[in-house]
């Protein structure tokens, strides 16, 4: 009754330093999480897969902020170089038979529910960008400044965590480089042509992802859940 998909692209710049993972535990339960290092470079490559796998681990057996905050504890020390890796995220968990999906943030990571005829996005960006729209701020002010984070997974803590229940029966969750390089209608319309094949929708949200006017793509990472627990039911009760 829980479909999942996933996929991640490397942008223009050396190293993906994006991650995704999805984890389904012997009951069924689901958690998923998508991690958009801060940077790029080997290390931060290398770090972003062992943050989404335990972040997903965590979300699945305990909740979503369990999981941010397990996954910050193991970036939570700069290390002797002061060189560890950061990061922002998303995660999602959805159990067996329950008609809202779980969500918790740090950062500018995304998620959006579909419903069949509109995608809503429902979480905000931790930026100083937003933060400066919030409070009437000039936009080409606030878009400089959208790329300076107000915190991370690094320093995450109970009150800098957010979360947010979707009642729609997809969601999707993405990085940066996937909702800031294509447009809200082209994201709808990918999901009204996938919306029922998880894997196709998160491939095609990372594909339409397109190098800008400066020729530079960012790492792109989606993540689909489908939820087909309520329509189960449904048919169950009109039989």
């Amino acid at each position: 009754m829980i479909a999942t998909g996933h996929a991640t692209r490397e942008g223009t710049e050396a190293d993906n330093a994006d991650a995704c993972k999805v984890h389904r535990l012997a009951i069924g339960t689901v958690g998923a999480a998508v991690i958009d290092g801060i940077g790029h470079g080997p290390h931060t490559s290398r770090t972003a897969p062992l943050l989404a796998e335990v972040a997903a681990r965590i979300t699945a057996r305990r909740h979503g902020m369990a999981g941010l905050l397990t996954a910050g504890e193991l970036i939570a020390d700069s290390g002797p170089d002061d060189d560890e890796a950061n990061a922002v995220a998303v995660t999602a968990r959805l159990r067996p038979g329950d008609a809202v999906t779980r969500i918790a943030w740090i950062g500018d990571c995304r998620a959006y529910g579909w419903d069949g005829s509109e995608l809503r996005r429902y979480t905000d960006d931790h930026t100083v960008g937003e933060q400066l729209r919030i409070n009437g701020a000039p936009w080409e002010l606030a878009k400089e400044h959208d790329n300076l984070m107000k915190t991370a997974l690094s320093i995450a803590t109970v009150g800098t965590v957010y979360e947010v229940i979707i009642p729609d029966r997809v969601v999707i969750l993405t990085s940066d480089g996937v909702h800031d390089q294509v447009d809200h209608a082209r994201l709808e319309s990918l999901a009204r042509e996938h919306g029922r094949d998880p894997q196709a929708l998160a491939e095609a949200l990372v594909a339409a992802a397109e190098e800008d006017e400066d020729g530079y793509r960012d790492d792109a990472t989606a993540v689909v859940i489908v939820n087909d627990s309520a329509e189960t039911r449904n048919e169950h009760q009109e039989d």
